[in-house]
């Protein structure tokens, strides 16, 4: 796939290869490694702007950031027009660059509170939301899906108007709010929605490979692609994808995990956190599943650190740009 810059705004993404934002996961530590191996744009996990508005600590804790994130973009959740502009001009998000807004996540409490895909629903609400993040000064991207059920989508629609609001990107899941996250993308969706506005359009959803990114490059025309859960359980894929040299082993970036999130967390939630990136990371290693029980059963840095190491570390051989 042709890899190139993103220009949004004043800002330039450095790769068209983004990294969804995903609950759990997207930390501040993963979101450094991702940037670290030639990743564009990196989101922080889903974040309600209700629980902000209450100043929810778990929620705050979404927020942290690195100083070497070369661009921060926060994804933020909500349905109220007013709380959500409220929410994007206040002090917490000062340190972002860019506010990305849910309009695609398809879990039931979720759409059922009129926030996520629901707002595909409500065209106006949703234009009333993007128009109120784009007065607090910064850069506003949606992410949304390509409709509510398979038999009737209309994502072209849903981008034009997104578009008219004022949003400088869309991403577009190619799967409806009724297929969750299985089934295959519908890549016609995406390529519709890429042709119907002059903004920034990102395809994402059932990329598990390089080829599958290139396919999906070819298919919807879209101006790069967002990898989500393959992400996590391969990050040299970014690597691959953009060429940028690692010269890193799997083994090396693992440990620096534990590191990172000791700076920024503390050791419970580390320990939460390595676990997850960790069964993800090995999931398609050889030999590794017999591990799986001790990992989950390791209660301090220390036995996490020498669980991670017979994982990830003995005979890993040396990654570079190609692995």
């Amino acid at each position: 796939m042709e890899i190139k810059k993103i220009r949004l705004g004043n800002l330039i993404l450095p790769s068209n290869v983004l990294m969804a934002p995903l609950a759990g996961y997207t930390c501040c530590p993963f979101r450094v490694l991702a940037y670290e191996l030639g990743a564009g744009l990196c989101f922080t996990e889903m974040v309600s702007a209700n629980a902000l508005r209450y100043q929810d600590r778990a929620t705050k804790r979404l927020l942290v950031t690195a100083e070497t994130e070369i661009i921060r973009a926060v994804q933020l959740l909500g349905g109220n027009p007013a709380m959500m502009e409220h929410i994007a001009k206040s002090e917490m998000l000062k340190d972002f660059d860019i506010i990305d807004i849910n309009m695609g996540c398809p879990v039931p409490n979720v759409f059922k509170s009129g926030e996520g895909s629901a707002l595909m629903l409500d065209q106006k609400r949703a234009a009333a939301i993007i128009r109120g993040c784009k007065r607090s000064g910064k850069i506003v991207t949606v992410k949304c899906r390509t409709g509510i059920r398979e038999d009737d989508m209309f994502a072209a629609e849903f981008a034009r108007m997104c578009e008219d609001a004022g949003a400088d990107m869309i991403t577009v899941h190619g799967r409806s709010r009724s297929m969750m996250y299985d089934g295959r993308p519908y890549e016609k969706e995406i390529a519709a929605a890429k042709a119907a506005v002059s903004v920034p359009v990102i395809a994402n959803g059932g990329i598990c490979s390089a080829g599958d990114a290139e396919q999906m490059m070819e298919r919807t025309g879209a101006d790069g692609v967002m990898l989500a859960r393959y992400g996590l359980e391969n990050p040299f894929i970014f690597s691959r994808l953009t060429g940028k040299p690692c010269g890193k082993t799997a083994c090396q970036a693992v440990l620096e995990q534990i590191g990172l999130a000791m700076r920024y967390y503390d050791e419970t939630y580390t320990l939460l956190y390595m676990k997850k990136l960790a069964s993800n990371m090995m999931k398609k290693r050889k030999g590794t599943k017999k591990y799986k029980e001790r990992l989950y059963r390791s209660g301090s840095l220390e036995e996490l650190r020498e669980v991670l190491t017979l994982i990830f570390c003995e005979g890993e051989e040396q990654v570079n740009s190609g692995a």
